[in-house]
């Protein structure tokens, strides 16, 4: 959450920064400022609202061939101009941009702040304050850098400027992402390197408690402590082509346009040159040896793990439990004896996911990150990653991430009962290319899915999804979509739960869409949707074809029925993206909702 660009070189940074930060918006969009240094001093614009904003009141007249920008998503006080970063120091000598949570600063504040007035509510404003008192201590701005960032507690990733100097750049990180951008007389500092990919395409990581200091031609690796360190760069291989929304008007319509693509990608990565599975031997290995899998995410990928759980356990035969990250980092289970641990994450940067692989680590367990991006830091610190090769998914409301950890995970699940010498009447790159050709025939009938989105949820309040076996994980992942982009309260339940308590809630016109895929429950949920249909619900079935009835509102494609939540998920985010759309609401970037979740 949250999201940082810095630049020193020869060239004018504004522009640079501007262009950085629209690309960061879905890390956060509630204030943006950026803050630039010349021969006449720190120039600094902040707005509450949108990096348009903030490039609309940007002076022309500002420059400065060092500079830092940061668009926010409000930890700490609310979205506004003197809550919004960059924060100065008393002085106005000392200026900083910092994503994360810095869990001690009312102790720090107690403990060297007494005497300073703050004028924001911000954690942030602690660090820059403080960074102020140790300088007038050290006298010496690296040392006092240093000092700081050793007592803070908590998450950050930190730019700093020190206004008395033009040549240095100061940056640090500690559990949030930041990259630095390696380019000929200038370097960039990113949460992402989407940001400055127009700059550079070399990158060094910053491991947690290094400071790193930039000039135009030089970087300085540095522990807290002070020891130097060597590090080599990488090229990310990234088109600037894979985001750009083109002639979309969205960012979320074409990337649930783009999953048929990431489907035959994830086949092309993990195909052998026997149409077989290739995965890494040492995953394998890994797998065989556990007597349990621990799924740990959050959010759409939680609901990924949950469709994972019946490959692994149906396929390889494998007891899997799913766990929601947030709760399992405070309340472990007891575990067996060989555990492995799966962490899926969309950015490979969620916060309470991390939490968690730090806890597992300590303790010894092996562990698996799937995640789309590859040198994320969920991904640098587990043993084993498997990539989703879904390229950059830029909407807030995650969609062909989602159908890819399904891909990679039945791959996954495929290639261990293959290995344990199970037989199976399964071809996954056959199957999963039938899957492909499926989501494409329904992306085509985006006309037939807006029109059920304008009758069923243009102005209802709210929505309920059904499904029985794994069409209840993909009702749960029906409901969030929606609720996510167009604000309508939405639950996913269990058909057969309905009658426990939250059939109460149905009245007349309450929609209720219902999932009917699976053949063994397809009378079952069908008995649910006539129990709501009695209480006036407005229903809606989904049907897998060769299951479908006549009064159906949409079939899907037959495919195999393991792989059908591919598929089956393909209407419901198509549902909630026009739901989104004829209720005004910004389809890619939801009110209070940020992209990469990097703080617990």
């Amino acid at each position: 959450m949250c999201g940082i660009v810095g630049y020193i070189g020869q060239n004018d940074a504004k522009g640079i920064l501007l262009n950085g930060l629209a690309r960061l918006e879905y890390r956060g969009y509630d204030s943006a400022g950026i803050a630039l240094l010349n021969q006449d001093g720190i120039q600094m614009t902040k707005v509450k609202g949108r990096v348009a904003v903030l490039e609309e009141k940007a002076d022309e007249g500002i420059s400065g061939s060092l500079g830092i920008g940061h668009t926010r998503w409000a930890t700490h006080g609310v979205p506004s101009i003197i809550n919004a970063h960059p924060h100065q120091s008393g002085t106005g000598r000392f200026i900083i941009v910092h994503n994360g949570v810095i869990e001690n600063y009312e102790a720090l504040k107690r403990e060297y702040l007494k005497d300073v007035s703050l004028i924001s509510d911000t954690d942030t404003e602690i660090i820059v304050q403080l960074m102020e008192k140790l300088f007038e201590r050290f006298q010496d701005t690296r040392t006092a850098f240093c000092e700081t960032m050793k007592l803070l507690k908590g998450s950050y990733a930190i730019a700093m400027i020190d206004a008395e100097d033009r040549n240095t750049l100061y940056v640090s990180k500690n559990k949030s992402p930041l990259l630095i951008g390696i380019g000929e007389g200038f370097h960039v500092v990113a949460s992402d390197a989407m940001a400055t990919l127009k700059e550079t395409n070399r990158y060094l990581e910053i491991h947690d408690e290094e400071v790193v200091l930039l000039t135009s031609d030089t970087v300085t690796i540095q522990t807290l402590t002070g020891e130097e360190l060597e590090r080599e760069s990488y090229t990310v291989e990234l088109d600037l082509s894979d985001i750009e929304k083109g002639t979309y008007s969205h960012y979320m319509l074409k990337e649930i346009d783009e999953q048929p693509f990431v489907l035959r990608r994830i086949i092309e990565e993990y195909q052998d040159e026997n149409n077989g599975i290739s995965i890494d031997p040492a995953i394998r290995i890994a797998m065989q040896q556990a007597d349990r899998i621990y799924i740990i995410a959050a959010g759409t990928s939680y609901h990924a793990g949950l469709v994972g759980k019946g490959f692994i356990e149906k396929l390889a035969g494998i007891p899997v439990e799913v766990h929601i990250a947030s709760e399992f980092n405070y309340n472990m289970p007891i575990l067996s004896d060989s555990p492995l641990f799966i962490f899926i994450s969309q950015s490979g940067e969620t916060a309470d996911s991390r939490a968690v692989l730090v806890q597992i680590k300590k303790m010894g367990f092996p562990a698996l990150t799937i995640t789309n991006v590859a040198g994320s830091t969920l991904s640098r610190e587990a043993d084993y990653t498997l990539h989703l090769h879904a390229g950059p998914e830029i909407a807030v409301a995650s969609t062909k991430a989602y159908t890819a950890q399904l891909a990679v995970l039945v791959l996954l699940a495929v290639d261990t009962a293959e290995t344990k010498e199970v037989t199976l009447d399964f071809d996954p790159i056959r199957e999963l290319a039938i899957a492909a050709n499926a989501i494409e025939v329904l992306t085509d009938q985006k006309e037939t899915i807006e029109n059920l989105a304008r009758d069923y949820l243009t102005t209802t309040p709210n929505a309920f999804f059904i499904g029985r076996s794994a069409d209840y994980y993909v009702a749960m992942e029906g409901a969030l979509k929606l609720k996510e982009i167009s604000y309508i309260q939405a639950e996913g339940l269990a058909g057969g739960e309905l009658k426990h308590g939250t059939i109460a809630l149905i009245e007349e016109g309450t929609p209720v869409i219902a999932l009917a895929t699976q053949v063994y429950v397809n009378y079952s949920i069908r008995g649910n949707v006539q129990e709501v249909a009695a209480r006036g619900a407005n229903t809606l079935i989904i049907s897998m074809d060769g299951l479908n009835e006549e009064n159906d509102a949409l079939v899907l494609p037959e495919i195999h029925e393991l792989l059908a939540p591919l598929v089956s998920v393909i209407p419901l985010q198509l549902l909630a993206y026009y739901a989104a759309l004829h209720r005004d609401c910004d389809v890619d970037k939801p009110r209070n909702l940020a992209k990469s979740v990097t703080v617990e």
